[in-house]
């Protein structure tokens, strides 16, 4: 049996299925769940770093949108939220760096 012991996207396991295999899972306990969450997003923020494509900006925003739900808060929420800190101290568009403040 080939091992991989981390979260995965919910119709894995379907798919893996489809290609004639038999997926071996378990369900996450909340704890554990928010845990793996915080490791999936360290990994893809990885695979973005070596990427650097939409798709892997995608993986993160789907890990961020779980653990926003963890946490009680939907994606909506999440993007208003977003776009009152930009219109109230903007976004990173125009590249400045603060090297200090006298």
């Amino acid at each position: 049996m080939v091992e991989y012991h981390k979260l995965v996207r919910d119709k894995i396991p379907e798919m893996i299925a489809k290609n004639g295999e038999r997926p071996v899972v378990r369900i996450l306990e909340e704890q554990e769940y928010f845990a793996c969450l915080e490791k999936k997003l360290d990994e893809e923020v990885l695979e973005f770093h070596t990427d650097r494509n939409a798709e892997e900006l995608a993986d993160i925003l789907e890990v961020v949108f779980s653990l926003g739900r963890c946490i009680g808060v939907e994606p909506e929420q999440l993007l208003s939220l977003c776009k009152e800190k930009r219109e109230a101290r903007g976004g990173f568009e125009n590249r400045i760096f603060l090297i200090g403040k006298e």
